[in-house]
């Protein structure tokens, strides 16, 4: 847990910086570093203060409560429950790793507003759209008593009843297709309306900077990636083994879904679309990636490899959305696929380890007794709680921002670029 800790902070800083800085223009490059890791930081201190309690301690089946604010009562002695019985981790480990979670989620959605929104409202949204909408969709995804607590039949209902809502109604998000990457996306494309497009969109070069940044910080997602799904097992076990080889093979078949489609498209593959359908691979098998057998793996990575291309270039002209990075066309799209395929391929007909069914007994469902339908459909229904709840979230949020002190930089300002105008720096000397 330690290490995989460390991986998703490897993810974000310098992962997701370098990625999305690569993809903005020159005069950008520095404010989107400067985004990604005062968001993250802000992020890191919010959990600590609230944002913990709040989604991984008793409520209602939407929030958690205040009980645990600034991390009260938690010691080194402090326990947390794993996925087996009888095996905890030390509470303050499970903490720091869902503290990473929580801060590089909102990092995501800074892709879709790239180089047009003031500093100040970055910051102010993100304290807003942390506070009412990651934090009760964690609460509502993966808060549940732990395995321990289901001592027999009689108690089942009863510890049910106190889980988060979508953990209560079956749905699998092994770490995080709703709640990391839909509800950024969602807040991302949001965002994208709201703010509106950059000056010259459509009629000037946008051209990414640097290809080899974006590279980079691709392949350090890549690799931190493997802390984020395998770690979400929160055991060094099987399961932990299943979803590191799940997202390594993924990830590899989304890359060449991608190329081949672009290929297909365009006569020739991109590095860009290389680096992209990395991240798609990537994004789709985050709620499989310990749910879903090796074939199952394979099949959503190179699935995921064309929907992220048609998100970014079909889908994308449909929205007419400027996304700056394609947040939407990759988080989304491919977060979606990710969460509804994650119900096919939980099949024990079809490879998957099957849901858990009976955590008096942690047995396994029966394949004849696993519904894929069934399944897809709670899937289903957990995606669209997700979208709408980030949606009207992000709405409240944006508006509250705009109207405090302003979402965008003036023309002037946006023409010059962020880096002088917000920051008084350059990431290049002339």
């Amino acid at each position: 847990m330690y290490v995989a800790t460390v991986l998703v902070i490897l993810m974000t800083i310098p992962g997701l910086a370098l990625f999305y800085g690569g993809l903005v223009r020159t005069k950008n490059m520095l404010s989107v570093l400067m985004q990604v890791l005062v968001t993250f930081s802000l992020l890191a201190v919010l959990w600590s203060i609230y944002g913990y309690s709040v989604a991984f301690t008793g409520g209602n089946p939407f929030f958690g409560g205040l009980s645990k604010a600034f991390l009260s009562g938690i010691t080194p002695d402090s326990l947390a429950a794993t996925f087996s019985k009888g095996v905890a981790i030390p509470e303050i480990m499970f903490v720091v790793f869902q503290m990473t979670f929580a801060a590089i989620t909102p990092c995501l959605i800074i892709g879709a507003f790239a180089e047009r929104m003031k500093f100040s409202a970055v910051l102010l949204f993100m304290v807003i759209w942390f506070t009412f909408s990651y934090a009760p969709m964690a609460h509502m995804v993966w808060y549940w008593m732990g395995p321990d607590a289901y001592t027999g039949a009689e108690v089942v209902d009863a510890m049910n009843a106190k889980a988060g809502y979508i953990w209560q109604m079956g749905a699998l998000d092994f770490a995080g297709g709703t709640v990391v990457h839909i509800n950024a996306a969602v807040a991302g494309l949001v965002g994208a309306y709201m703010i509106g497009k950059r000056v010259g969109y459509g009629k000037e070069s946008m051209a990414p900077h640097s290809l080899t940044l974006t590279m980079v910080g691709a392949s350090l997602l890549w690799v931190g990636w493997f802390g984020f799904n395998a770690g979400s097992a929160l055991e060094a076990n099987g399961f932990a083994a299943l979803a590191f080889i799940n997202t390594f093979i993924a990830t590899a078949a989304a890359v060449l879904g991608w190329c081949v489609g672009e290929a297909l498209h365009k006569g020739k593959a991109s590095m860009l679309g290389a680096a992209s359908g990395a991240v798609a691979g990537l994004v789709a098998i985050t709620p499989a990636a310990g749910n879903v057998g090796i074939g199952g793996a394979l099949v959503i990575g190179a699935v995921s490899g064309f929907a992220g291309l048609w998100g970014v270039s079909g889908l994308k002209k449909m929205l007419g959305a400027d996304d700056s990075l394609d947040v939407f066309g990759v988080h989304g799209v491919c977060g979606i696929l990710g969460a509804l395929l994650t119900g096919v391929f939980n099949s024990p007909n079809l490879g998957g380890p099957s849901a858990v069914g009976d955590w008096v007994t942690v047995g396994m469902i029966a394949p004849d007794a696993y519904s894929i339908a069934s399944q897809v459909w709670v899937q289903a229904k957990a995606v669209l709680i997700t979208v709408v709840w980030s949606g009207v979230v992000s709405v409240i949020a944006y508006k509250v921002v705009d109207m405090v002190i302003g979402l965008r930089v003036t023309e002037e300002e946006e023409r010059e670029g962020l880096d002088i105008t917000t920051h008084g720096e350059t990431a290049y000397n002339k």
